[in-house]
């Protein structure tokens, strides 16, 4: 009998970036799926990165990780989000073939030496003394190895719902994974289900785009990986467009008056959804006052005839979604390839893991993805990454890897999920993270690329691109602060230009001896000069975390505190904590919400000692 030294179940977003980081930290990996070629399928939209989002791709790619390379390789188009915001939060969005992608994904693993892929169920885990030793299959085999990682999204007991018909699945007819479900629960780590859900596919010769809104790529973009300096330049040149259409009264009756054959009005779906990601039901209840919601409609591949219809998420009868679709403007003969709908799938209690994602009741035993709570392709890819690096760690007896909340917003997604758990489906947001400002798209290669290449996951090659990318951003900095202009009266360097609010780096190149055309070292460079006064204070903020218990709270009026949601300011207000470290203990209560009120507090403190 083979063994292996990590089995990892489950070929996701998260089960890729596991199988890929095992198996290049030297050790030999068995990757199991139910399905070979469904290996990276996209099972929701056709799109990668976002606010936040964009922010983990990139961090993911820093350390070593495939999906900004396989983005890169499937892309439709590129775009910027939070535009309207300063460049140091700018968010990276891209439309990807999802066709083309599990090809992709399945061809790199594929081609890695120490990666061998099976199509099989797994029925149970074998664990002896406290410690993982293998897992059998459904059809009896038994696979021995040192580690696994469990990477089963929503296969673990799920059910799909349309209208008030259900049945087991993991993905539309896809099988569920209920005996691996039994064994996790038999180890007794907690569980439960947690609901998630999809919209119908539409076909894109039936669809009137003329009364829609187009969106095009756009071509000031870089691509997600680091080490992919040109090939977003390709893609800018015959990118496909998504366009933009609303729901409308007529749909919201068409919704209202059918909730009694919808599984979520019924009581038949129990378990909690994805608080920001609602069904379209959800929005129309919630959100009576509203006369429309928006539908993102956006292409699935480039060869495709399908598209997704981003926004109306649902699990109502295949008649209901046909007869709602049909009352948008651009849909009104809009024909379904496939029906949208809910699915409760289970997972476990994300604090039943240590940070390295290993379950603190069974040694070598990690999970990663969905089946922590999460949604979103990038959160679980990044949890794959940290979870198959402490795989392998642990195989070769090396201290764990662990990323502080001020190094990574993957530090942060894995802090809050291990220390606080979640009630809902984890999503990631740049509120989630105190160190917003610092841990920016644009310096996650900077800010991770030596920790890359020290655990061997970047080449020589790729970690020297990320050297001279640091070497020609230092060298612009010290240039254009020596560089003088004249402003008035005033002679002042280009650097202290460059931070005027109106002023961007295109007119302080105008003046500069030394030209630069890497977008990259232009727009951080940019970010650096006017942001150096809030980054120094998060800096500030990084060492007084450390004393959060010490920091006394005095009366604060927190509906006063600039950035605090309401319920934050009425959860304070009900609690009265008298410390900050307290404060941060309250369940909802995010690190961002803490720094919100230091700064109060200080600016308080300031205007005091000056009256």
């Amino acid at each position: 009998m083979k063994k292996y030294d990590c089995i990892i179940i489950g070929a996701g977003h998260a089960g890729i970036e596991a199988s890929y980081a095992v198996a290049g930290m030297g050790c030999s990996v068995l990757l199991l799926t139910i399905d070979i070629d469904t290996i990276g399928k996209l099972s929701c939209n056709p799109a990668v990165g976002g606010v936040s989002k964009g922010n983990l791709v990139r961090e993911v790619d820093a350390l070593g990780g495939l999906i900004g390379k396989i983005t890169d390789k499937c892309a439709l188009g590129y775009r910027i989000l939070n535009r309207s915001k300063g460049k140091a939060v700018w968010s990276t969005r891209v439309q990807v073939d999802m066709f083309s992608y599990p090809k992709v994904a399945k061809s790199l693993l594929e081609k890695n030496k120490n990666i061998e892929i099976l199509q099989a169920k797994v029925k149970a885990l074998l664990i002896k003394d406290k410690k993982v030793y293998g897992i059998q299959t459904n059809f009896g085999e038994v696979f021995k190895s040192k580690s696994v990682i469990i990477c089963a999204g929503t296969f673990l007991k799920s059910r799909i719902h349309i209208g008030l018909n259900s049945f087991s699945g993991g993905r539309l007819s896809e099988e569920s994974s209920d005996k691996l479900f039994e064994s996790i629960r038999g180890i007794g780590l907690k569980t439960r289900h947690f609901k998630t859900g999809t919209c119908a596919r539409l076909d894109k010769r039936t669809i009137d785009f003329s009364k829609m809104k187009e969106q095009k790529p756009e071509g000031d973009v870089l691509p997600f990986s680091f080490s992919n300096p040109a090939i977003a330049k390709s893609i800018f040149k015959d990118g496909l467009s998504c366009f933009i259409t609303y729901t409308n009264k007529k749909t919201h009756r068409v919704i209202r008056n059918n909730l009694k054959h919808s599984p979520l009005y019924t009581g038949k779906i129990t378990s909690k959804g994805v608080r920001y990601c609602p069904s379209l039901e959800d929005k129309v209840v919630k959100f009576p006052d509203r006369d429309r919601h928006q539908i993102f409609i956006e292409p699935e591949g480039r060869d495709s005839l399908e598209v997704y219809p981003n926004g109306i998420s649902t699990s109502l009868p295949f008649d209901v979604q046909i007869k709602f679709i049909h009352t948008i403007e651009g849909l009104e003969n809009a024909v379904i390839f496939r029906p949208g709908y809910g699915i409760e799938h289970g997972l476990i209690d994300s604090r039943e893991l240590y940070p390295t994602l290993e379950t603190k009741k069974i040694c070598g035993l990690y999970f990663a993805g969905q089946v922590n709570g999460t949604t979103g392709y990038e959160e679980a890819a990044a949890q794959g990454l940290i979870a198959g690096i402490n795989a392998a760690l642990q195989i070769k007896k090396n201290k764990p890897f662990i990323l502080r909340r001020g190094e990574a917003y993957i530090g942060v997604l894995i802090d809050d999920l291990t220390t606080k758990g979640t009630d809902e489906p984890y999503r990631m947001f740049t509120s989630r993270s105190e160190f917003r400002l610092s841990l920016r798209e644009s310096n996650a290669d900077l800010r991770l690329g030596p920790y890359g290449r020290k655990l061997g996951l970047l080449s020589k090659d790729e970690y020297q691109l990320i050297l001279d990318k640091k070497n020609r951003i230092d060298k612009a900095i010290k240039s254009i602060k020596s560089e003088k202009v004249v402003i008035g009266d005033k002679k002042i360097s280009l650097f202290d230009f460059l931070k005027r609010p109106k002023v961007n780096f295109k007119e302080v190149e105008k003046q500069a001896k030394e030209k630069i055309k890497d977008l990259g070292v232009q727009r951080e460079v940019e970010v650096q000069a006017k942001y150096e006064g809030f980054l120094r204070r998060e800096l500030a903020w990084q060492k007084e975390l450390k004393n959060l218990d010490k920091i006394k709270i005095p009366k604060v009026d927190y509906r006063k505190v600039p950035s605090l949601s309401r319920e934050v300011a009425e959860k304070l207000t009900r609690f009265k904590p008298g410390s900050l470290g307290q404060a941060l203990k309250l369940s909802g209560i995010t690190p961002a919400a803490i720094l919100s009120v230091y700064n109060f507090i200080k600016s308080k403190n300031r205007k005091q000692r000056a009256g």
